[in-house]
């Protein structure tokens, strides 16, 4: 998940809920608007929806060889 920062500037930040044994709960995005106390923090790694979407695009189009070699990791596996 990344940080998107929105064209007001808002960024939305992932957050992962999980139980008191560590376990996830859920995933989820927070909204840090510019002057909260986090926001500096997160402004250099967000990216503008559209940065965010043209990475989903590239990883979809460019993680064949990726998931040929993932495939043939989990049939050994499968085999051993």
């Amino acid at each position: 998940m990344y940080v998107i920062r929105l064209a007001d500037g808002t960024l939305r930040v992932p957050q992962s809920l999980t139980s008191e044994d560590g376990r996830l709960i859920g995933n989820a995005y927070v909204d840090v608007q510019p002057g909260d106390p986090d926001y500096d923090k997160w402004l250099p790694e967000s990216l503008t929806e559209e940065e965010a979407a043209e990475r989903r695009r590239r990883w979809e189009e460019e993680n064949d060889d990726l998931e040929r070699e993932f495939l043939a990791f989990k049939a050994s596996q499968e085999d051993a």
